[in-house]
C-alpha cells in the first residue's frame, strides 16, 4: 500500500514488469537495463498546490508519447510519479524511495522551491542528477554548491526584477504591496525587488506573508489595503493567487496588480477568482498560453492539442500547466536522445547541460532553451502580459534577464 500517494508509471508495453534485480546488478548505470529507463518524480497530487499535480500526469502522457515513437537506444522511459503533498518531509520521504527502492537513473521535474529545498543535499550527496525541477527558484542555478540539481523556467529573481522596473516605470509614486508565500519561493522575489528599488525598498514595500497552512490570505489583504498601497504584488501557488484575486474585487480595491507568472492558469486561477475580476492584472510569460486566440493556427499549439487529445484527453486545455509539462518533458527526452546509448547519471548531466538553442515547440517565439556547465539557467526570457477578462495579452518585446 502507498496510502495517499499516487504512483503514476509507464512502462515499455502493457503488462510489463520491471527487472529490479537487473538494475542493482547494472551499479555503474543506476535505473537503466536492456529494456528500460527509470526516471523518478514527486508532485503534490494532494494538498494546497494540488492544481499543479496535473504537470505529472502530463509529464507521464509525454514520457508515453515517446515511448510509444521508440523510446530511448532501445529502451522505454519507466516513469514513477510520487505524491508528496507539497509537504517538504514527504519529500524527502519519497526522494530516498525512489532512489534507494526503485533505484531510478535520475529525478526529473520535481515540483515545488520548498519541496526541492529539502531534498537538493540528499541528491548532489548522492550524484543523483535532479534534472530541470519544477521552480523557479534562483538557487537552481547555482553550478558551483549544487552541481547535480538543474532548474528550467525563467529565475523568480530576475521575474521580480522585471516588475520592479515594469511598475516603477508606470507609477514613481508607487507604493508596493508584496503578498508572498513564506518561504524560499516568495523570498526570491523580495530579492528581486531589492535588487531595483534598493534603499527604497524599505521606503515604498509593505509585506505580508502567509503560509500554506493557512485557510486564506483575507488578513493579509486587509492589512496591505489599510497600509494605503497602490501597487499590489501578489506571490502566491494557484490557490491563494485566486483567492487573492476575488478578495480584493470583493473589497472594491482597485490598486495595479502583478501577478507571479506561475498561477496565471485561466483554468486553476482566473476561471475560479472570476475572470472580470482579474481585469488589468499584469504577469508574465515563455511559454504560449492555450487560451490564447493568436496561437489558434501555430503549428508547436496544433502539436500540444494532438498530444492532449490522444495521450492526456482528460487534461484541461486551457490550463497552462500542461503547456508547461509539455515543454520541461521535452527538453528532458532531448537530453535524453543526445545521451544515446550511454545513460549513466554522470552522462545524464552532461547532456542535460550541454543544450544549445533548443527550440521547444510551445515556448514563446524567440525563446531558446540553452544550458552548458555553468549556465544552470536554461530560460532567461520573458514577456509581460496583461489579463483582459478573457485572454493574457502579451505587450512590449522578449527580455532577456540576467541571473547570478
Amino acid at each position: 500500500m502507498i496510502g495517499r500517494r499516487t504512483l503514476l508509471m509507464t512502462a515499455a508495453a502493457a503488462g510489463f514488469v520491471p527487472a529490479a534485480p537487473a538494475i542493482l546488478r547494472a551499479a555503474e548505470t543506476p535505473g537503466v537495463t536492456d529494456t528500460e529507463i527509470r526516471i523518478g518524480s514527486t508532485m503534490p497530487y494532494s494538498g494546497p498546490a494540488s492544481s499543479y499535480g496535473t504537470i505529472g500526469r502530463a509529464d507521464t502522457a509525454v514520457f508515453r508519447m515517446a515511448n510509444d515513437k521508440g523510446g530511448f537506444a532501445g529502451r522505454k522511459v519507466n516513469f514513477i510519479s510520487y505524491d508528496d503533498a507539497y509537504s517538504p518531509p514527504k519529500t524527502v520521504e519519497d526522494a530516498r524511495r525512489l532512489i534507494e527502492e526503485d533505484h531510478v537513473a535520475c529525478l526529473f521535474n520535481t515540483l515545488g522551491t520548498p519541496c526541492n529545498t529539502a531534498i537538493v543535499q540528499y541528491t548532489n550527496d548522492n550524484k543523483v542528477p535532479q534534472l530541470f525541477v519544477s521552480s523557479g527558484a534562483d538557487k537552481w542555478g547555482n553550478y558551483k554548491k549544487h552541481k547535480w540539481t538543474i532548474g528550467w523556467q525563467p529565475s523568480y529573481v530576475t521575474e521580480a526584477q522585471i516588475y520592479a522596473k515594469y511598475i516603477m516605470q508606470k507609477k514613481p509614486d508607487a507604493k508596493i504591496g508584496i503578498l508572498f508565500q513564506n518561504d524560499d519561493f516568495g523570498k526570491d522575489y523580495l530579492t528581486g525587488f531589492r535588487d531595483v528599488l534598493k534603499d527604497r525598498f524599505d521606503k515604498i514595500v509593505t509585506l505580508a506573508s502567509y503560509e500554506t497552512t493557512d485557510a486564506t490570505i483575507d488578513s493579509q489583504l486587509i492589512s496591505l489595503q489599510g497600509a494605503g498601497i497602490n501597487v499590489l504584488v501578489t506571490v502566491a501557488i494557484p490557490k491563494f493567487a485566486a483567492q487573492t484575486i476575488r478578495r480584493v474585487a470583493a473589497m472594491n480595491w482597485k490598486p495595479m496588480h502583478v501577478l507571479t507568472g506561475v498561477s496565471v492558469s485561466v483554468g486553476t486561477v482566473m476561471d475560479p477568482a472570476g475572470p472580470e475580476n482579474g481585469v488589468g492584472i499584469v504577469s508574465s510569460a515563455y511559454v504560449k498560453d492555450p487560451t490564447d486566440p493568436q496561437w489558434a493556427n501555430d503549428a508547436g499549439m496544433k502539436e500540444w492539442h494532438a498530444f492532449m487529445a490522444k495521450y492526456y484527453p482528460e487534461g484541461d486545455v486551457k490550463d497552462a500547466s500542461n503547456v508547461f509539462a509539455y515543454g520541461v518533458t521535452l527538453t528532458m527526452i532531448q537530453a535524453l536522445k543526445q545521451c544515446g546509448s550511454d545513460l549513466s547519471r554522470e552522462n545524464m548531466l552532461k547532456q542535460a547541460t550541454n543544450l544549445k538553442n533548443l527550440e521547444i515547440p510551445v515556448l514563446l517565439p524567440g525563446i531558446r532553451v540553452n544550458t552548458s556547465p555553468t549556465n544552470y539557467h536554461p530560460i532567461r526570457q520573458l514577456q509581460l502580459m496583461r489579463w483582459n477578462g478573457k485572454v493574457w495579452e502579451l505587450f512590449g518585446d522578449i527580455i532577456e534577464g540576467v541571473s547570478a
